[in-house]
């Protein structure tokens, strides 16, 4: 397994596997061979897992081309973020892509992506980036839009696939391609997890044996909030406090129950769609998770939301329940 990027001197493709693109000259002319059908995105910063596996068949299954991109963005690392540090395994994802049916992959470097060194101009994430992630690393979602912005217009896409683990940036990908009149269809994907209730993510590698046991009431703390949810917000919020304070090696930066839209503390009378989401430190390494529920009369967990309308708050109505446009 190598840690280092192949440098093929054009677009190729291993026996079999997917064409690789290295240059924007290479992307195009391997793009334009995608004909006779709609084309898929799926954006990784490589490391892939199974969790993105999942992602690419389920594009796989929906389009008639799947691209995955591979791209180790440093917009969206911080000073105290160690871009060195992030897992690089380039050899075992061609090997997932191969599995997946992938037809093209993109894996660009830096100067590819930006070539005119830090760019200038770049995407905003506004208010919603400043708060849950956004307050504990700021600039990560500016930074994360403004990739997502330059590959799907370098990629062409017609739609783009993301797991709904990370969901307070396919949030904000929902709000740029609405706001900013992007031609691309935004899907989520459930979460998907290890066997042991672990949400997969490239960052698990950093967990030692006793973290990864440390790691799992995170997971434990939202089965728990799922499981009251019919009895309303204070009731999941207590449940899923409850499950935290037992793990003192657990460092929890947030843990909230949020309208899915606005990310907003749903007050005690809401009635509706929600997300409860945990973020916290175990070792070095920061973990996050969420669970998208439905709560009050008929609560339990859902795998991802209905079509949520991103580009306006939600305002209560008299229900206690979002209006609907």
């Amino acid at each position: 397994m190598s840690d280092t990027h192949p440098t093929p001197s054009a677009v190729g493709a291993p026996s079999g596997g997917p064409v690789v693109a290295r240059t924007r000259d290479e992307l195009r002319t391997a793009r334009a061979s995608l004909t006779g059908g709609d084309v898929a995105v799926v954006m990784t910063m490589g490391a892939l897992h199974e969790g993105h596996a999942t992602l690419i068949e389920t594009a796989r299954r929906k389009a008639a081309h799947v691209v995955v991109t591979i791209f180790l963005n440093p917009l969206q690392f911080g000073p105290r973020e160690d871009l060195s540090r992030y897992p690089r395994t380039f050899d075992s994802d061609m090997e997932i892509c191969r599995k997946a049916g992938v037809d093209l992959v993109f894996a660009p470097t830096p100067d590819v992506i930006y070539q005119d060194g830090d760019p200038g101009v770049r995407v905003s994430a506004g208010p919603l980036g400043n708060v849950l992630e956004g307050q504990a690393r700021p600039g990560h979602f500016d930074g994360m839009l403004t990739v997502v912005g330059k590959l799907m217009h370098l990629t062409g896409a017609d739609s783009a696939y993301f797991g709904q683990k990370d969901a307070q940036q396919l949030l904000l990908i929902r709000r740029m391609v609405r706001d900013l009149d992007f031609p691309v269809d935004v899907v989520s994907v459930p979460t998907v997890r290890e066997p042991d209730g672990l949400a997969m993510s490239s960052r698990n590698t950093y967990l030692t044996d006793s973290d990864r046991e440390v790691a799992l009431c995170l997971s434990r703390a939202l089965r728990a909030g799922a499981s009251a949810a019919a009895e309303g917000p204070s009731a999941i919020r207590r449940a899923a406090r409850s499950v935290l304070v037992r793990e003192p090696l657990a460092l929890v930066d947030y843990l909230v129950l949020v309208h899915p839209s606005t990310l907003e503390d749903v007050p005690e009378w809401y009635r509706g769609e929600a997300l409860l989401a945990v973020a916290g430190r175990v070792g070095t390494t920061r973990l996050i998770d969420n669970v998208p529920l439905l709560v009050g009369p008929g609560g339990r967990a859902l795998e991802v939301f209905s079509d949520v309308d991103t580009a306006t708050p939600a305002i209560p109505s008299a229900t206690g329940r979002p209006d609907a446009d």
